[in-house]
């Protein structure tokens, strides 16, 4: 997910997606540890989108609170 598309969402939307992906992030990890999974790089890709989420969820916080 790009940051335009995460920026365009809500900060609940965000943090239900992040739940959303936390759990995706779990099932891959253990799919992965029992290789059934081909593409590694999806766990990657995930992690990277919950710390996007988070970043944005937190500028707003701050900028909140200025």
């Amino acid at each position: 997910m790009k940051s335009s598309e995460i920026r365009a969402k809500s900060s609940e939307e965000l943090k239900a997606e992040i739940q959303n992906q936390k759990e995706n992030l779990f099932n891959l990890k253990f799919r992965n540890r029992l290789a059934q999974i081909e593409d590694n790089s999806q766990i990657k890709k995930i992690r990277r989108s919950i710390a996007r989420m988070r970043t944005i969820i937190r500028e707003r916080d701050l900028s909140d609170n200025v």
